[in-house]
């Protein structure tokens, strides 16, 4: 991470923090960079997932878990065989209920079909990771914006970053200058009330990732909200290839080059 004189202030350290903090959540062991593959069950009818140990079946509108002895596999904490009926999972990765060795295997729905997550603490990833390049903090990008919400959530299908196309939910559009020019971007409404943007710009796929995730806080009664791009964070699939994050919707690539927040990684 570089230096800058106008770190000095409190929101230089404040931003300091939240980027230790980040770094610190992606390198722990059941972090994003430990993500070895998700394994969608409608691609292997047979069960048996690539080396994922046990038999996984969806039925409707549960998965079956079915092993032995020799999978070694635990549920809720207790060696497991026989046959099990799990549902989706919602809590962080170390709260899974099924392991394998210290591998966390998470269940996984998203429009209807269902999948199995492989969390690997030992993973290439995760031991190549050297840290976050992101920008020093600098207040000229810290603007005041404006959340104008739609009069129901819309859904735009798009491209996700394994290639296959799905539904992305939109609440509303956030409305801001930056560099003279006044820009918007389509975002969703997270359940805490705060905002989740989806962007390009013109720093993408050359002195950036291909895309980034904003979260301003949640508006104030009047819709004003605070939009940091110091704060601009790089996607889960910047991490692991086998996240499926959504691509900019239509009308999220902004014309103007954005030099601040999460850039690209440090790996060995």
């Amino acid at each position: 991470m570089s230096t800058d004189p106008q770190q000095d202030g409190q929101a230089g350290q404040e931003w300091r923090h939240w980027h230790e903090q980040r770094e610190a959540a992606v390198s722990s062991p059941y972090g994003p960079l430990s993500l070895t593959g998700t394994h969608w069950l409608a691609d292997f009818p047979e069960g048996r997932l690539p080396v994922v140990p046990g038999e996984w079946r969806e039925d409707g509108g549960e998965v079956l878990l079915s092993a032995d002895a020799e999978d070694a596999l635990t549920v809720d904490g207790k060696p497991f065989t026989g046959t099990v009926r799990l549902t989706a999972d919602h809590g962080p990765v170390h709260e899974s209920r099924v392991e394998s060795a210290g591998r966390r295997l998470v269940v996984l729905r998203r429009e209807g079909l269902w999948a199995v997550r492989d969390f690997d603490p030992g993973s290439e990833a995760r031991r190549a990771f050297r840290g976050i390049e992101a920008t020093a903090f600098d207040e000229r990008w810290v603007v005041p914006g404006v959340f104008r919400p739609y009069g129901e959530t819309r859904s735009v299908r798009v491209e996700n970053a394994d290639g296959r196309e799905r539904g992305l939910g939109l609440a509303g559009e956030l409305v801001f200058d930056l560099h003279g020019g006044a820009h918007t971007l389509q975002v969703a409404v997270e359940d805490d009330g705060s905002l989740w943007a989806v962007f390009a710009d013109a720093t993408s796929g050359r002195d950036s990732y291909r895309f980034r995730f904003l979260r301003p806080a949640a508006p104030a009664a009047d819709g004003s909200v605070t939009v940091d791009f110091n704060r601009a964070l790089l996607p889960p699939c910047a991490f692991a290839d086998h996240f499926i994050c959504p691509f900019p919707p239509p009308g999220n690539t902004l014309d103007t080059a954005v030099a601040a927040g999460e850039r690209r990684l440090n790996l060995s």
